[in-house]
């Protein structure tokens, strides 16, 4: 009925047409005359017939639909372009997707902030640690396990300087942040509970060659400074942008274990920092040979892993001196406070009490599990480590650990 009646509208809009114009070619005098006032008539008479007909379809829509359909389909008929626009605006999704990366990369914002490695042997607490700069507004925290490795993400990427843009973005990608966009960060211990990390790499690599396209010359440095700039401006719902940064922090386990990844991060950053945290060995050994028992559960082999990151942070601390700190890692635990205040003169930041939380983008967090970390008292519990052992056990870590133990602790801040 609705075409019907729509039909009816438009028969009738041409024969006004044709009434109006009509005259307009009868001239006086003309052959035609008679002709032009028969069809000015025989129009009239039909456009009668319409309206008569506009009637009849009115009064026969009124009987057919409710007055509850038909104030429905007003408001359908009223809105009908809006909705049209509408579902062709979800239509375009390659073309808002343009718009989106466009934009970003007109608003590129730089991060030439030095690195912060926070690095020694896994299970120490470097991800609690980094958890813990998160949201600082002077800090941009790598939210997750910092991969940039090649060939071997334990092994500091070598860029050849005759390698074009795309192949260094290429070595520097981390895939695992597929995998992190697609789960989320987890915010409970059972990752029961998750944060969104918003991210997109093609974002990112266009970020890449556009800041590295913007300079005249490209040192080593550049390419790193390109990458961080990259990564948090493909990073959609980043929350800590707006604040001067004075450095980036992010945690690679066994990075710093390798003296020529350690010569190799320095030469890149000048102004960078090292964070070490060194862990009671019974203890470690407690929660590592419980969490990974296949490449840990000999005491010999992992106390091997453990003595080589130790003695990795000794030589490190006497090569680089100021610029590499170890902390104990009960203390973190237990001190939480005085090691994140003493930390922010490290890195030459104000205190804020955000450094007292671990957080991920700005928002609270639980131990994270993924990570076998636990905290505060959880964390150092010797008694129970010394029950879960045989006195065979806990004879050999003092005989293997002790000497580089007492060593470490020497270089080690102290609270």
């Amino acid at each position: 009925m609705n075409n019907s009646l729509q039909a009816v509208l438009r028969i009738k809009g041409v024969i006004i047409t044709n009434l109006l114009t009509c005259d307009k070619h009868d001239r006086p005098g003309s052959t035609d005359r008679w002709y032009g006032q028969r069809k000015l008539r025989v129009n009239y008479q039909r456009l009668k017939k319409m309206d008569a007909k506009a009637k009849r379809v009115k009064r026969a829509l009124s009987v057919l639909i409710t007055d509850e359909n038909r104030k429905k389909l007003g408001g359908f008929l009223k809105n009908r372009s809006r909705t049209k626009m509408v579902r062709k605006a979800g239509r375009q999704r390659q073309a808002h997707l343009n718009d989106l990366l466009r934009t970003c990369l007109q608003h590129i914002t730089p991060v030439t902030a030095p690195l912060a490695l926070i690095s020694q042997v896994r299970y120490s607490g470097g991800l609690l640690l980094n958890t813990l700069f998160d949201g600082h507004p002077q800090i941009h925290a790598h939210p997750h396990t910092l991969t940039i490795g090649y060939p071997h993400k334990h092994l500091w990427p070598n860029l050849d300087p005759d390698d074009k843009p795309q192949r260094w973005f290429e070595i520097l990608f981390e895939e695992t942040v597929i995998e992190q966009i697609r789960a989320g960060y987890p915010q409970e211990e059972k990752h029961a509970l998750t944060l969104p990390f918003v991210f997109l790499p093609l974002l990112q690599k266009q970020i890449f060659l556009a800041y590295l396209k913007s300079l005249k010359a490209i040192k080593q440095g550049d390419v790193f400074d390109a990458y961080m700039t990259a990564y948090f401006g493909a990073w959609l719902n980043y929350r800590n942008q707006g604040h001067p940064k004075k450095f980036v922090t992010a945690f690679s386990p066994q990075l710093a274990m390798v003296k020529e990844n350690v010569e190799c991060f320095f030469e890149v950053y000048p102004n960078g920092k090292i964070i070490s945290l060194v862990r009671d060995p019974g203890d470690w050994f407690f929660s590592v040979s419980g969490s990974e028992s296949k490449m840990f559960g000999d005491v010999r082999s992992a106390l091997n892993a453990w003595g080589k990151g130790t003695r990795a942070m000794l030589r490190n601390k006497r090569r680089f001196g100021d610029r590499v700190c170890l902390i104990k890692f009960e203390d973190l635990a237990t001190r939480t406070e005085a090691v994140m205040r003493y930390l922010t003169g490290f890195l030459m930041i104000r205190f804020d009490d955000i450094l007292l939380t671990p957080t991920f983008n700005g928002t609270p967090i639980a131990a994270n599990n993924s990570s076998k970390m636990e905290i505060a008292d959880e964390m150092t519990r010797p008694s129970e480590a010394d029950l879960s052992m045989d006195e065979d056990q806990l004879n050999l870590i003092k005989e293997m650990t002790a000497e580089n133990y007492q060593l470490v602790l020497r270089e080690a801040v102290t609270f």
